[in-house]
């Protein structure tokens, strides 16, 4: 019988936080056990194994950064969206960097779960560069290009590759401002190009 208290849940969200704290790569099932205080059998009553829990945690986290992005995005449109909608993402990867690392992977091919939580998050951007006008495979390019501007940052930022003694929140904000200019003249030419 399942320990009163614990369930999927729990064992999920207490293994998303063990990330947060020693990453992803670091998880182990015999240290969720111990930081639950159950043995390491009792877990396979809620998880199939550690490719499982990390799969959940990467499906859990997708969500979490979608409501995160939808939360800053709402009531916005272009710039002001795409600033609000950077911080929040930096802000959420900088606090939850176990989390974060997990919410970098493509969906599982099949996975449903996965598939409408990574839909979520990108749909929130696609709403964001839909102020800019884009649709179909300049929202793609347009996408594609934010989030990788946002995650070179937050991956130099968190591995502590910002020496340089210049406040790196007005780094960030000028890469962010600068991207807002960058679609706002991007154009509806871009595939041309």
């Amino acid at each position: 019988m399942p320990r009163a208290g614990l369930n999927t849940e729990r064992v999920v969200a207490e293994a998303a936080a063990m990330a947060d704290e020693t990453g992803t790569d670091r998880l182990t099932l015999a240290a969720l056990a111990a930081r639950l205080g159950v043995r390491q059998p009792s877990l396979y009553k809620h998880i199939d194994g550690l490719a499982s829990l990390r799969q959940r945690i990467a499906v859990l986290t997708k969500n979490e950064l979608a409501d995160v992005l939808g939360r800053a995005a709402i009531g916005r449109a272009r710039a002001d969206a795409l600033v609000a909608v950077a911080h929040a993402y930096r802000a959420w990867a900088l606090e939850h960097p176990g989390r974060y690392q997990a919410a970098q992977r493509a969906p599982v091919p099949g996975d449903a779960d996965d598939e409408a939580a990574s839909a979520r998050a990108v749909q929130v951007l696609a709403t964001v560069m839909g102020g800019y006008g884009f649709g179909g495979d300049d929202a793609v390019d347009a996408i594609r290009s934010f989030r990788a501007a946002l995650h070179g940052f937050v991956a130099l930022e968190t591995g502590g590759a910002f020496a340089l003694p210049v406040d790196i929140d007005r780094s960030f904000d000028r890469l962010v401002r600068t991207l807002a200019a960058a679609l706002a003249d991007w154009g509806g030419d871009a595939g041309a190009r």
